[in-house]
């Protein structure tokens, strides 16, 4: 069990919150597809390659494992024949030459270069190299975390961002193995909840409609479901695991303490803010038609 923490969750969770889209935007923009093509990879390859790369040229084992929600066929079609066209190193080295073009492209060079940028680095720097003392149980932060750190501030930031953020994803798989869900019912009962739509997750991760709808009736069958909808025990749950994920993540930033927390947060807001105006995450997670 994870020791217990003295900080607010709510409070590091704000901070990972408000920063969440520094690092998110490079899945979604031009600029990694672009670097990609230049590889001989498609997006999908792309993304497989550069994130799975942090733990060298595997097989899909580790990153069904550890990604959790795709369909393990989908990720045997990218690995391990994928090394046979780019090593991890160079994925790894494309996607961070993504984040820096589309950082620049959307804040530009003088907000980059700003102190406020460099103080905002240090802070979640800080908090990212805290977490290496919690990585037992955490692949895919353990994995990133043995990378090496880029020099200029806003790609530290970004790059601690990252590994913030598959800190926290660890936890979250943690939490659903806990209660009994698989990465595929975890997609349903968020699409039941309305939160998202079925057929961005369900294409993107590789799941046809009949997997889909079978685990859909799994859920109905522990009263989770009701039709297409969430029920209030499914809600119960879903705060639950959200708790859960938000207790487990709270670790790395108690180096921060509540007010480093609150400062990060104040200082990365207005950024990630000006990246979801332009429109950086627009294919984020698009919500079910209501």
């Amino acid at each position: 069990m994870a020791r217990m923490t003295t900080l607010d969750p709510a409070v590091a969770r704000e901070a990972w919150r408000f920063a969440e889209p520094l690092h998110a935007m490079v899945y979604f923009v031009p600029e990694s597809a672009e670097r990609f093509e230049a590889l001989g990879l498609s997006s999908r390859a792309g993304y497989f390659a550069a994130r799975g790369g942090a733990f060298g040229p595997v097989g899909p084992g580790p990153v069904i494992a550890s990604f959790y929600n795709f369909h393990p066929g989908l990720v045997a079609r990218f690995l391990p024949e994928i090394w046979t066209k780019v090593s991890p190193a160079a994925a790894i080295e494309a996607r961070l030459a993504a984040a820096d073009a589309a950082l620049e492209r959307g804040l530009g060079g003088d907000t980059l270069r700003s102190d406020e940028v460099a103080e905002a680095a240090t802070l979640a720097r800080r908090a990212a190299d805290s977490a290496t003392a919690h990585m037992a149980g955490r692949p895919l932060y353990a994995a990133h975390a043995d990378l090496e750190w880029p020099k200029e501030p806003h790609l530290v930031l970004w790059h601690a961002q990252t590994l913030l953020r598959e800190f926290r994803g660890d936890g979250h798989v943690a939490a659903l193995l806990l209660a009994g869900l698989s990465g595929l019912e975890s997609m349903v009962l968020h699409t039941a909840s309305g939160e998202a739509s079925e057929g961005f997750l369900r294409s993107s991760r590789g799941w046809s409609r009949d997997e889909w709808a079978a685990a859909a009736e799994t859920l109905r069958s522990r009263g989770l479901m009701t039709g297409d909808d969430i029920t209030d025990e499914g809600r119960a749950l879903r705060a639950r695991l959200e708790a859960d994920t938000d207790r487990l993540a709270t670790p790395a930033y108690e180096s921060l303490g509540t007010d480093g927390c609150v400062r990060l947060a104040e200082l990365v807001r207005p950024l990630s803010r000006t990246l979801l105006k332009a429109g950086f995450l627009a294919g984020a997670l698009p919500t079910r038609p209501k």
